[in-house]
């Protein structure tokens, strides 16, 4: 089993599939780097050499981009960036409300979680 970024990745995965299982890795960025590194779309991760694979790790770390904990850090402190400003945006994740706009009276269950039950709303 590979361990890329601090995450284990499939092993009977293709290569291009499995490096989406880390955070801040997509499909684009993940077919980008097995370019770079002339790794053919078909191969799988079983496949990989040791060489290949250390390969695969130097190119993620030496990227300019997050990839998982930093990603994941750099992101929540966004939010409690907003929060603490206590703009719009930053009130609607403190309530855990939508934030971009949609609507709540009938929706956004996700968000607001289970329905609460209201007394005295009998007939």
């Amino acid at each position: 089993m590979a361990r890329i970024a601090g995450v284990n990745i499939p092993t009977n995965k293709r290569v291009v599939i499995a490096l989406t299982y880390i955070h801040g890795i997509g499909p684009s960025k993940a077919k980008a780097i097995c370019e770079a590194m002339n790794i053919s779309s078909e191969r799988r991760v079983q496949d990989l050499t040791d060489a290949e694979v250390l390969q695969i790790r130097e190119a993620i770390t030496d990227g300019d981009s997050l990839v998982e904990g930093d990603l994941r850090r750099e992101n929540s402190m966004n939010i409690k960036r907003l929060m603490d400003m206590g703009n719009y945006r930053g009130l609607r994740h403190r309530r855990g409300l939508p934030v971009r706009g949609q609507r709540t009276h009938t929706n956004a269950r996700t968000r607001k979680g289970p329905a609460k039950a209201i007394a005295g709303k009998k007939k």
